[in-house]
């Protein structure tokens, strides 16, 4: 019988949001991510805190990283960060009814908003822009399933 050593990463889960305002533009960020010392243009997202309702986490990390509440958030699709090596789900939701609040932002967080267009969301995409993983499988489920 061959044995074998796997390490995995225990991750509690994320929730990702495609926040749509009423002009039909989405709402993403310019989030600074120290691990890489990069700004990423990214979709509004959040780690699930113990025994957290994802859709609750969602709301909660809307409201803290862009300072918009939503009134309607439905669940879009869910996915695996990286399966090979760590437990992570990603919840990702649809944002709709956004009321403008104020940004809450952790200590150590450097958000800045950006509102694009769908179509300029793709072709940022597609250029190289936009290179975090969760928004490009995010935006490319939402341009595809679910326009309405």
């Amino acid at each position: 019988e061959q044995r074998y050593r796997k390490e995995v990463v225990v991750h509690p889960g994320v929730v990702v949001i495609v926040p749509v305002l009423e002009d039909g533009r989405i709402l993403l960020i310019r989030n600074r991510r120290y691990a890489i010392n990069q700004v990423l243009i990214e979709l509004p997202a959040g780690t699930l805190e113990k025994n957290e309702d994802p859709m609750n986490c969602a709301g909660r990390e809307l409201l803290e990283e862009t300072g918009y509440l939503a009134r309607r958030l439905k669940p879009m699709m869910s996915m695996y960060a990286s399966s090979g090596v760590l437990t992570e789900t990603m919840y990702v939701f649809i944002a709709y009814d956004l009321q403008r609040r104020e940004q809450v932002l952790d200590l150590g967080e450097d958000i800045e908003l950006l509102p694009v267009l769908l179509e300029e969301a793709s072709e940022m995409i597609r250029t190289g822009e936009i290179q975090d993983a969760k928004t490009i499988a995010s935006l490319m489920y939402y341009e595809r399933f679910c326009q309405r």
